[in-house]
């Protein structure tokens, strides 16, 4: 049950295992529109499936997402869609703030909140770049596998900007950990991240797909109803901890952080395109 290969997801059940392949491997599974709404149907195919128990989130080819689409030839950034995660206006046909702010609420907090909320564990199977937007789909699975070519890397602080929507990176990470992250820009390993506890295996690349698929069943072999209470428990604690609302709170520094740019600089992304963020080093 796959879904044809020209799609920007792909979708494949084998046993109780399902997998979402997002599928731009020529742009290193860079995120449009149409990839992240197709991921939204993807989800929710898999939580509809009474058969599906474990859903693992891959990328195709070298690299598991390289972040939001911020100049790929099928950028749609400005497309109206099928809103989903919420209840903000079309964006479309707004200006300023105001759209931004009502596409990145659907589209990136929202689905990704969402998404997190599946009540079946999801693991993320990561090769090559995880960057920025990659590190919101990582960050709202539950397991993160890794293989050793993996690096993982929020960059955005060079768009004059606090992080990706999603701003998990306290709670995925030690603070002190965090801070360097996003001041330097840098590349995290993916044994490094398995160190600050980011990330729980790490396994060789040749290896990945195998080692992830046996992960995933022996997770199935447990009952659903365990295995969806325990997530929100765990979820929940989190949120305590303060998750939720620090996202909201940072969410409004990013947009704040936008505002700044369009009025100082060429554009609301401080300028900096994918051509300069590659020189910078991203």
């Amino acid at each position: 049950m796959t879904a044809a290969h020209d799609e920007p997801v792909c979708y494949e059940r084998q046993g109780p295992v399902a997998t979402v392949t997002m599928n731009r491997p020529d742009y290193r599974n860079a995120q449009n529109s149409a990839m992240t709404y197709a991921l939204d149907r993807a989800f929710y195919r898999a939580a509809d499936d009474d058969e599906v128990k474990v859903v693992v989130l891959a990328g195709a080819g070298k690299h598991f997402s390289a972040g939001h689409d911020i100049g790929t030839p099928e950028r749609d950034a400005h497309l109206p869609f099928d809103r989903k995660a919420g209840l903000w206006w079309d964006h479309s046909d707004k200006a300023g703030a105001e759209s931004r702010f009502a596409r990145e609420s659907e589209v990136y907090l929202g689905m990704c909140r969402r998404w997190r909320e599946l009540p079946k564990p999801v693991i993320a199977s990561v090769q090559g770049a995880c960057v920025a937007g990659g590190l919101m789909l990582a960050w709202v699975c539950d397991l993160i596998i890794a293989s050793d070519d993996a690096f993982f890397a929020d960059p955005v602080v060079r768009m004059g900007i606090p992080g990706v929507e999603y701003f998990a990176h306290p709670w995925v990470m030690p603070p002190r950990i965090a801070k360097e992250f996003l001041y330097t820009g840098d590349r995290m390993s993916a044994q490094r991240a398995y160190e600050v506890g980011m990330v729980n295996r790490v396994v060789p690349r040749a290896e990945l797909t195998e080692h992830v698929k046996e992960l995933a069943t022996r997770i199935a072999e447990m009952p659903r109803m365990g295995l969806a209470l325990t997530k929100r428990a765990v979820n929940q604690a989190e949120d305590l901890q303060g998750l939720h609302t620090g996202m909201d709170s940072v969410f409004g520094l990013h947009h704040l952080a936008h505002a700044h740019n369009a009025e100082t600089a060429p554009d609301a992304l401080g300028g900096m395109d994918i051509r300069a963020m590659k020189k910078a080093g991203s």
